[in-house]
């Protein structure tokens, strides 16, 4: 067994995730400042098509946000051992989305000048969109330090032990895999970067073996699964 190695956002990843999380924070900030459009202009029974369509902007926008905000955390996640934090950054989504609703939500079934039609209609609408702001927004398996830690020196001996102790890789900048072969048609005739498994978990986030590089492996170096 080879000295466990541990995982470390590299500084390409970790720019790239500040520029993806400030991107997300301008989706929800937006977000936001269109529930408050909605709340001082559009909560009436004449407004009534114009809420909704405001609604349906808030929910594309802070489901943007959440989306960015997760492949952010896929580039530079937490540490499981700083529990506050890597609660915050991984279910912030899921916060915002709440945040870009709930006040409209409150005020459409509060607001005694609307008709009971209004209320049911935008009320119900606004609720709905929350809680799939809501949901879409939770990290259900939120990465961390810790695990991709775990599945690198996993997927580095696995690696090894088909390949000559070799974990030697390639993949592009578009792919989601990395690749033993430099000319495994996938990949071939595209600008590559190459490294250790490691090394694409740190600089890419890419965390799966090429499937056919893995047989074409197993096949010229005769390992027997």
């Amino acid at each position: 067994m080879s000295k466990e190695q541990k995982f470390e956002a590299s500084p390409e990843a970790r720019s790239k995730a500040t520029k993806l999380r400030i991107f997300a924070w301008v989706a929800w900030i937006v977000a936001i400042a269109g529930q408050a459009y909605a709340i001082f202009n559009l909560i009436s029974d004449d407004m009534m098509m114009w809420l909704i369509g405001a609604i349906v902007v808030i929910l594309i926008l802070a489901m943007t946000g959440s989306y960015l905000w997760k492949k952010a955390n896929r580039l530079d996640p937490a540490s499981e051992k700083d529990t506050t934090r890597f609660f915050v950054q991984n279910q912030l989504g899921a916060i915002m989305g709440v945040l870009a609703f709930l006040p409209l939500v409150i005020l459409i079934f509060t607001d005694k000048k609307l008709s009971g039609k209004t209320k049911g209609i935008a009320g119900s609408i606004a609720v709905v969109a929350m809680a799939a702001a809501g949901i879409t927004g939770a990290d259900f398996e939120p990465p961390s330090i810790e695990k991709y830690t775990e599945e690198i020196n996993q997927q580095t001996e696995e690696l090894k032990q088909i390949n000559a102790n070799n974990d030697y890789v390639f993949w592009s900048r578009a792919g989601n895999k990395y690749h033993v072969y430099e000319d495994c048609y996938h990949i071939k005739g595209k600008n590559l970067s190459n490294g250790t498994v490691k090394e694409s978990w740190e600089q890419k986030g890419i965390s799966e073996l090429c499937k056919t590089c893995r047989k074409r492996t197993i096949k010229e170096n005769g390992v027997i699964e």
